[in-house]
C-alpha cells in the first residue's frame, strides 16, 4: 500500500490564512491525495487550496457535519485521515494517527489533543466543557475516552461504511464516536499536539451553544444504546422534584397547614420517577438483546465477505 490509498480530508470554512500551509505540511509528510470540502467560504480558501493541488469540493447545505457526510460519500480510498483546516493540528502527527489503522489494530483512531496543547489553544471554558462532555460520554456509553471532540481522526473503509450520520453541525465529532461504539469498531486514542488558532482565523465554535448541542446529542443518542442512562436521568429528576415538593408539604404540615394538592403532586412525581427507572431497565434488556443480534449479523457478514 502507498499513501495514494489514503485520503486526507480537510473540512474548511474561511480558512485562507492557514489552508495553504496545512496542505503543504501534509504534502511534506508524503500525502498528496488531499480533499478539501469547503462550506462556501467567503474568502480565498478554495482558490488557495486548488492552487496547492488539493481536490476542492463545495459542500451542499451548511455545517461541519453535513460537509463530512458529503465527503464520506465521495471518498473511495481505503483509508481516511480527517484533520482541521485551521492549522491547529500538526501534519507530522498523521503517522501516529494513521499507523494503527494501517496496521489493522484499529478501525477508528482519535488524536487526543488534551495530552499536549499549546498555550492559548484552549480557553478555560473549553477545557472544562471538554472534560464534562468526555465524562458524560463515558457514563452514557461505557467507553472512557479522553477527547471525543477531536477533529484529528483516521478511519478505514469498514468504519466509513458503517457510519449513519445525521447531525449537521459541530456535534458530528461526538456522533462519529458514538457510531463507532454502537457498531463495535475498534477505537484507539493516540496523543497529538494541538496548536493555538492562527491570529487571523476566527473560531466558528460557540462554547456554550455548541457545547449544549453536543451534550444533547450524547444524551439523546443514548436512548438507543443505554436506555438506563437516558430514562434514569428523567426518573431521577422526577424523584428529586417530588422530594423537594414533599419537603415543603411536610414543613407546612408541621406549621398546621395541609397541602392536599401538593401532597398528591409529590406522590405522582415520585411514582413517575420509579416508573422511569423500571422502564429504563426493561428497555435496557431489549437493547442488549438487539445489540447481540446485530453483532451476530455483522460477524456473519464479515465471514461472507472474507
Amino acid at each position: 500500500m502507498t499513501n495514494e490509498n489514503v485520503c486526507i480530508l480537510l473540512p474548511t470554512l474561511n480558512e485562507e490564512a492557514t489552508i495553504g500551509q496545512v496542505i503543504r505540511d501534509f504534502r511534506s509528510e508524503g500525502f498528496d491525495n488531499i480533499l478539501v470540502i469547503d462550506g462556501n467560504s467567503k474568502d480565498g480558501t478554495r482558490e488557495i487550496a486548488a492552487a496547492e493541488g488539493a481536490r476542492v469540493v463545495i459542500q451542499t447545505g451548511k455545517g461541519k457535519g453535513q460537509a463530512i457526510k458529503q465527503a464520506f460519500d465521495l471518498i473511495v480510498e481505503d483509508y481516511v485521515v480527517m484533520a482541521d483546516g485551521d492549522g491547529t493540528n500538526l501534519a507530522k502527527d498523521v503517522h501516529a494517527v494513521l499507523g494503527p489503522v494501517l496496521a489493522g489494530e484499529a478501525d477508528h483512531v482519535m488524536g487526543n489533543r488534551l495530552v499536549d496543547y499549546e498555550k492559548g489553544a484552549f480557553t478555560r471554558l473549553n477545557l472544562i466543557g471538554n472534560k464534562i462532555i468526555n465524562k458524560m460520554f463515558g457514563l452514557a456509553y461505557g467507553v472512557w475516552l479522553e477527547d471525543i471532540l477531536t477533529g484529528y481522526r483516521a478511519f478505514n473503509r469498514k468504519a466509513i461504511r458503517s457510519f449513519e450520520l445525521k447531525k449537521s453541525g459541530f456535534e458530528v465529532e461526538s456522533e462519529i464516536t458514538i457510531e463507532s461504539v454502537k457498531k463495535d469498531l475498534n477505537i484507539i486514542e493516540v496523543p497529538t499536539t494541538y496548536l493555538a488558532r492562527h491570529s487571523e482565523g476566527a473560531t466558528k465554535l460557540s462554547p456554550l451553544r455548541d457545547g449544549l448541542k453536543i451534550g444533547s446529542t450524547i444524551y439523546k443518542m443514548a436512548r438507543l444504546h443505554n436506555p438506563m442512562f437516558y430514562f434514569g436521568i428523567i426518573g431521577g429528576l422526577f424523584i428529586i422534584c417530588g422530594l423537594l415538593v414533599g419537603t415543603f408539604v411536610v414543613m407546612q404540615w408541621f406549621q398546621g397547614v395541609t397541602r392536599i394538592p401538593m401532597t398528591i403532586l409529590t406522590t405522582l412525581l415520585i411514582i413517575a420517577g420509579f416508573q422511569m427507572f423500571v422502564f429504563g431497565m426493561l428497555s435496557d434488556l431489549v437493547v442488549s438483546l438487539h445489540r447481540e443480534n446485530m453483532r451476530l449479523l455483522r460477524k456473519i457478514n464479515e465471514e461472507k465477505n472474507d
